[in-house]
């Protein structure tokens, strides 16, 4: 076995204000706007990347966005489209 601290492994990478973020409970792009610690909530608070309403996430439930998770949204809406979707 190595000497590598396997918690220091598994702990989420500290993200910071302004981050573009992916909440996995709900499976869409967030800007994190607050962490909430100065107000000891235990909450994240995201917005839509395009501006929007807020939610609160648990720190636990989110992650920073891959290049997949953002080209996810423009996928689907191309698809829509050329399926004779939305317009």
């Amino acid at each position: 076995m190595s000497g590598k601290n396997v918690a220091a492994e598994r702990q989420t990478p500290q993200l910071s204000v302004g981050d573009l973020v992916f909440d996995t409970a709900r499976r869409v792009l967030g800007v994190l706007m607050d962490t909430g610690e100065d107000m000891g909530e235990g909450l994240c608070f995201l917005r839509p990347p395009r501006g929007g309403i807020e939610w609160t996430v648990s720190p636990a439930d989110i992650r920073p966005a891959t290049v997949a998770d953002q080209l996810r949204p423009a996928l689907a809406e191309m698809n829509e489209r050329s399926s004779g979707g939305a317009p």
